[in-house]
């Protein structure tokens, strides 16, 4: 089953570098064969919010929503079951200083 892991963070909290322990633990599950997919995203200040109502688009600069936490990025997971999605994403880096979302991702196949 897929599992998106949706990675949140803090961008103004101080942190420590942790692009290492990030390449490594997209190394172990492109190892084990579990990924699918995943990548960063660019900062907050990068978005761009697209709605449309009564049938006009509008677009504004910036998220949705205004939040502490933020997505930063995701890693797409093929796993056995939730329990498996769970256990990798407590392994991800920023599960220490954010929040990882575990989402199954719908079949539509």
């Amino acid at each position: 089953m897929k599992y998106m892991l949706l990675i949140y963070g803090d961008p103004t909290a101080p942190g420590e570098d942790l692009f290492p322990e990030y390449m490594k633990f997209t190394q172990e599950i492109l190892d084990s064969g579990e990924m699918v997919a995943g990548d960063p995203l660019e900062a907050i200040e990068t978005a761009t919010t697209v709605r449309v109502r009564d049938g006009k688009r509008t677009s504004t600069d910036g998220p949705f929503a205004e939040t502490k936490e933020v997505l930063g990025g995701y890693y797409i997971v093929d796993v056995k079951d939730l329990d498996r999605a769970i256990e990798l994403a407590a392994k991800i880096p920023g599960a220490r200083v954010g929040s990882i979302e575990v989402r199954p991702v719908v079949n539509m196949g």
